[in-house]
């Protein structure tokens, strides 16, 4: 036979109307609110910042010729058109460069994060001498105009025989990512206890067991961040694509190359085609940016 009992509920008290607090109370709540209020819509611009670019672009680039030559412009695709997308796609070299541009963003972001992964963690977990002097010439390299490290680079290339291959853009962009990949990574082990590392061996670990099991999941997310930037950082770039390719050249190469000649609906469906491979890779990625600070912190 059991036994029902009722348990005690929880009563919340109800927070006083404003007109029955004092002046210093209602001070501190209105201020409260105005601090909020500022960061919601802080947030909103931003995001209107960021989003709104990228919609007029879409919006241009689905859109019939009449459309996009016409004033007012529509902030919507209507009528919704693919003539603009497809005649830029079947332009000659815009498949093969986009595919060269995809291969070099992922060797990239392989390289840089199986480099920078193990140099951040030691660069924030040991104490050695001329640690000071590594992060500071790991940060000098971002000093340094592209230019000073593309010219010598491709005068390396041509004498490996790399030249006009996408391994040399690859090998090029590492070379440009990885200065801040290594910085963001380190800052990301930093902030993650020791304390929990040295239980992991208290409890049997190896040190490697202890950074694979313990450490490294934690890290995780910011070592996405860092991805993140490695990728779009490699797609977008263009200069240093110019000077190391001619007959392979990644996407932003080729369509800087033909700007000038392609007419605005091309541009606008050039520019939009850009886009979509960074926000497919963040779309998947996106997990880890929402667990990225709560996780690291605790």
């Amino acid at each position: 036979m059991s036994v029902v009992t009722d348990q005690p509920k929880t009563v919340v008290p109800k927070r006083p109307p404003l007109w029955q607090l004092d002046s210093a109370q209602r001070r501190a709540i209105l201020q409260r609110r105005v601090r909020r209020g500022s960061v919601y819509v802080l947030a909103v611009l931003v995001a209107l910042w960021i989003l709104l670019p990228i919609w007029l672009i879409g919006t241009m680039a689905f859109s019939t010729t009449e459309a996009v030559y016409s004033y007012p412009k529509h902030f919507a695709p209507i009528p919704f058109s693919v003539e603009t997308m497809k005649f830029f796609l079947e332009v000659d070299g815009i498949l093969e460069s986009t595919r060269n541009s995809i291969v070099v963003a992922f060797l990239t972001l392989f390289w840089s994060t199986l480099i920078a992964t193990p140099t951040g963690y030691a660069i924030s977990r040991y104490v050695f001498r001329g640690r000071n002097a590594v992060r500071l010439g790991v940060l000098a390299v971002r000093a340094f105009p592209v230019v000073i490290l593309a010219v010598p680079l491709a005068v390396t290339f041509v004498n490996w025989g790399l030249n006009d291959t996408v391994w040399a853009v690859a090998l090029m962009h590492t070379a440009l990512t990885l200065p801040t990949t290594i910085l963001v990574i380190s800052s990301v082990f930093a902030s993650i206890p020791r304390e929990l590392e040295e239980a992991a061996k208290v409890f049997g670990c190896s040190p490697f067991e202890a950074f694979l099991r313990v450490v490294f999941p934690l890290a995780l997310p910011g070592i996405a961040a860092s991805a993140i930037f490695t990728f779009v950082m490699s797609w977008n770039e263009v200069f240093a694509a110019i000077l190391l390719t001619l007959d392979n050249r990644t996407l932003p190469a080729e369509i800087l190359y033909s700007l000038d000649k392609a007419s605005e609906t091309t541009k606008f469906a050039g520019g939009f085609f850009m886009l979509v491979p960074s926000l497919i890779f963040i779309f998947f990625i996106r997990r880890y940016l929402f667990n990225m600070w709560g996780q690291i912190t605790k």
